[in-house]
């Protein structure tokens, strides 16, 4: 067959077949690969996959959507193939660790129709969302022979299960080991890895390599081969040879729209209606930006019919699951998410991405694109970016990044008064909209690019309308560092207090609540105070010695002596002049 015969139309996939791989791959697992539609590797799967299966361990770089999963999967396979006897049904063999529960139970429903290849290997999947005990049972019970889940559960299940045999163990695989480190589960690896056997295949797996992965790959991986897979440059021009290679799909049209905070919420719908019948996933910042903005969208008349669908970390797993499999099945939706669904999950035919809010780890950017244009396929990712945050796009141009400029539309309609207005009428929105927005600063109090996303320099005001408060929040942030406030019109002829639950059950116990703290609140004043002489009087309040009271006075004065340097340092910095400040001091005589 001459190579012309082999080309593969497909640019993201070489022009080698699975079938051309050396050491050979076993006919059950080629069969595997033709029934689920694989025929020609991707660059990863190509430079990978041989060199597992060659008993090699692998560092493997390469860009987000680029088929890493069948990369160590395959090879997985055909090593365990190889073993000299049917393993014991406690005896652990492989292991596979990835950092959240949604892409662990991607990997274990890849990797299935390859494990069926296998007739002694017993596979299972180990994630957070169901008792712990009922995995302890099972094991205990029927035991596994690889597992595939998150380091806390496996750690947690190698604390409690003593039949688990690792001493035997053939491969070790951590996917999106940059992500498994941020997320804190560094410590966990560190106590798993000690106890396996030394002699084994570790492969380590990301799209990004920090300086915490190039540790990890120095303690856990013998002489590790490093495979690095970057898109080709997307410039045609002369100067492509100088560019250097993307770190997104080739695929992918990446643009950034800069507006004001009290803009975004109308951009972003003018995008979501001019895109109705693609597929679209939204990033915020936080869990409860999601439940604001999936119950407020909803209510918008330009987004009546549409498919929204929330998804965030603090959701049940039950209903996580759900989200992404409801999701998965539309032709056309969006899904609002945080950074929970921003790695490896392979969700097909997403069009476009929108980060309403940039991510605050920037190594994580990649991967939120990288929902789409995979596998060669094209897509458009846009990130809403505020005019101070501009210096963000040569930022990510330096990190082979390069973003496009998308102009706002003018004339999209203003969505914020509608906001305000479901407010109004509704409780719930005007309570998810206030945590939004206390958790957006919270958060971007803890940007990674605190150079770039300087919080003191936020404009509240701006912000608040944009998240269509009736009234910013006393929050000390706003209160103690004079955040600007300036574009922020309290709504008129409104108390928030007195703004009810549409859903009747929850006004009733809201109701009830307020009445049983109001007759609290009345009979306080009935309540006498025991005199000083009163023989009721506490027996600790009577038989306090002298040192207790010199130390209780103690701590007053230097309450009162910190509340006095925090008054004065307001006056150094002018904002409150002599009088307020000899007021507040009871020194307004002395003046």
């Amino acid at each position: 067959m001459n190579s012309t015969d082999t080309e593969n139309p497909n640019r993201a996939l070489t022009n080698t077949r699975f079938s051309d791989l050396q050491p050979p791959l076993s006919e059950s697992v080629l069969d595997a690969l033709t029934q689920a539609g694989f025929e020609f590797c991707t660059p990863v799967q190509a430079a990978t996959i041989p060199l597992l299966c060659s008993y090699k361990d692998v560092a493997v770089d390469a860009a987000t959507g680029s088929g890493k999963t069948l990369a160590f999967v395959v090879p997985l396979v055909e090593i365990l193939r190889r073993a000299s006897s049917p393993p014991k049904p406690h005896q652990v063999m492989g292991i596979i660790l990835s950092p959240t529960r949604e892409l662990s139970s991607q990997i274990y429903n890849v990797a299935q129709p390859f494990i069926a290849t296998l007739s002694n290997i017993k596979s299972m999947l180990l994630v957070g969302g169901v008792e712990v005990k009922a995995d302890v049972q099972k094991l205990e019970e029927e035991g596994a022979n690889l597992l595939i889940g998150t380091p806390g559960r496996l750690f947690d299940i190698m604390e409690r299960v003593d039949d688990l045999d690792f001493r035997d163990l053939e491969v070790l695989i951590l996917d999106e080991a940059d992500r498994l480190l941020d997320m804190g589960f560094q410590k966990q690896i560190s106590a798993i890895i000690s106890r396996l056997p030394k002699l084994r295949r570790t492969g380590l797996f990301s799209a990004t390599q920090t300086e915490a992965v190039e540790e990890l790959s120095k303690a856990g991986l013998r002489n590790p081969v490093r495979v690095e897979v970057r898109a080709e440059s997307k410039s045609n021009d002369s100067e492509s040879s100088q560019v250097p290679s993307s770190r997104t799909p080739s695929g992918l049209q990446l643009e950034y729209l800069e507006c004001e905070a009290d803009n975004k919420p109308s951009q972003l719908v003018d995008i979501l209606v001019k895109n109705k019948s693609k597929k679209i996933i939204v990033y915020f910042m936080t869990c409860a930006c999601v439940d604001y903005w999936g119950v407020v969208l909803q209510q918008l008349p330009a987004l009546k019919g549409f498919s929204l669908i929330p998804l965030h970390g603090k959701m049940k797993q039950t209903m996580r699951e759900k989200a992404l499999a409801s999701f998965t099945s539309l032709t056309s939706g969006i899904l609002l998410c945080t950074d929970v669904a921003a790695r490896g999950l392979d969700i097909p035919g997403v069009d476009c991405i929108v980060q309403y809010d940039p991510p605050q780890d920037p190594n994580v950017f990649v991967h939120r694109v990288g929902r789409t244009a995979r596998l060669g396929r094209q897509g458009i990712a846009i990130v809403f970016l505020l005019p101070k945050e501009e210096a963000y796009v040569e930022f990510l141009r330096i990190r082979r990044i390069p973003l496009e400029e998308r102009k706002s539309t003018d004339n999209a309609p203003d969505v914020v008064p509608l906001i305000r207005s479901a407010a109004r009428k509704d409780r719930d929105v005007m309570e998810k909209g206030l945590r939004a927005f206390v958790s957006f600063i919270r958060a971007y109090k803890e940007h990674h690019c605190s150079y770039i996303f300087r919080w003191k320099e936020l404009e509240v005001g701006k912000l608040g309308m944009g998240y269509g408060l009736l009234q910013l929040p006393s929050m000390s942030e706003v209160k103690n560092h004079s955040l600007s406030t300036v574009g922020f019109t309290p709504a008129e002829d409104v108390k928030l207090e007195d703004i009810k639950f549409k859903d009747k059950s929850r006004e009733k116990q809201r109701k009830k609540n307020l009445k049983i703290k109001k007759e609290a609140k009345e009979q306080e004043p009935k309540l006498k105070k025991p005199s000083k002489t009163s023989t009721t009087a506490p027996a600790a309040t009577r038989k306090k010695t002298a040192k207790q009271r010199r130390a209780a006075q103690s701590v007053e004065d230097d309450d009162e002596l910190a509340r006095e340097y925090r008054l004065l340092k307001k006056l150094k910095k002018g904002t409150i002049d002599e009088t307020e400040y000899a007021k507040l001091t009871g020194t307004e005589d002395l003046l």
